[in-house]
């Protein structure tokens, strides 16, 4: 997250996030906040955890519209039904 003004936790940056089960730069999102623009399933690597699909955890039934309350490396394919998601740093 950036810094604006006294505010430390206002986003400065957002990116659409591409669900892939493959872990690389292309797809490292180091330590970012979800946001869900269409509603489902998002299956995540949380923050500092190795990049694997048996590491992952899955936020079940997530509305339209909602911030995930995580900090994430990685969204997998594989467990995401969710759409419209977006990185914000």
């Amino acid at each position: 997250m950036g810094n604006y003004a006294t505010q430390p936790d206002f986003a400065t940056e957002a990116s659409a996030v591409t669900p892939s089960d493959t872990f690389d730069a292309t797809t490292y999102l180091d330590g970012a906040a979800l946001f869900v623009g269409a509603g489902g399933d998002v299956s995540v690597i949380m923050r500092n955890i190795k990049g694997a699909l048996g590491n992952a955890v899955v936020f079940a039934n997530v509305p339209a519209g909602t911030f995930l309350p995580a900090i994430v490396d990685y969204v997998t394919a594989s467990g995401t039904s969710a759409a419209a998601i977006l990185a914000i740093k």
